[in-house]
């Protein structure tokens, strides 16, 4: 494959996070929807594990997590994204799509490397987030305290680069297979932009 090839094809997939429809980006590139995903899916195949993206954390990190309303094919079908956010580096320590329930809190946990997951942490009072008390450096607080502005921001870039996310949207994902994909490399991007910056 040529280099200008590649560069072609890379611009393709980087426009899924500039909040381009699918068939605006078809628009624009002139090619097939079939086209496309193809691309896409080998992209996303290709990108290093996710943890490897990580800055190593450091004792006094501080964790916000949050959850995210999505959906996928019709608002019906609601999708949470559930985040945790490291305060100094900006970057996303771990997601995971599903409900709002505890169980899918615990997957989101489960996802955490353990040198994050024993730094202090702050979210809000959705019932789900009672169990990290048990943790014992953990606290539930509101937005006025100011202690989840950075995740509260991280919700509003997500909203604003990806319009799957956008609440009144045309451009919602039809398959679940896609929302997870387009999700997994923006956060793949965006935890890389933000290990770069990092001291």
């Amino acid at each position: 494959m040529s280099a200008a090839t590649q560069q072609y094809e890379l611009q393709i997939v980087r426009s899924f996070r500039e909040r381009l429809s699918l068939r605006g980006i078809c628009r624009i590139f002139r090619i097939s929807e079939r086209s496309v995903f193809e691309k896409f899916n080998e992209h996303s195949r290709s990108l290093p594990y996710f943890k490897d993206g990580l800055a190593a954390a450091q004792e006094e990190d501080v964790i916000e997590f949050d959850e995210l309303w999505s959906f996928c094919t019709d608002k019906e079908h609601k999708q949470w994204i559930w985040t945790a956010l490291c305060r100094r580096t900006r970057q996303i320590v771990a997601y995971v799509i599903g409900d709002r329930s505890k169980e899918t809190l615990k997957r989101l946990l489960r996802k955490i490397p353990d040198e994050y997951l024993r730094c202090s942490s702050f979210s809000d009072y959705w019932a789900a987030y009672e169990m990290l008390l048990t943790k014992g450096n953990h606290e539930l607080v509101g937005k006025e305290t100011g202690q989840t502005v950075h995740m509260e921001r991280w919700n509003g870039t997500l909203r604003n680069r990806i319009s799957r996310f956008v609440r009144k949207s045309l451009s919602f994902s039809r398959k679940l297979k896609y929302h997870h994909l387009f999700t997994k490399t923006f956060i793949w991007f965006y935890n890389l932009e933000h290990a770069i910056n990092t001291p």
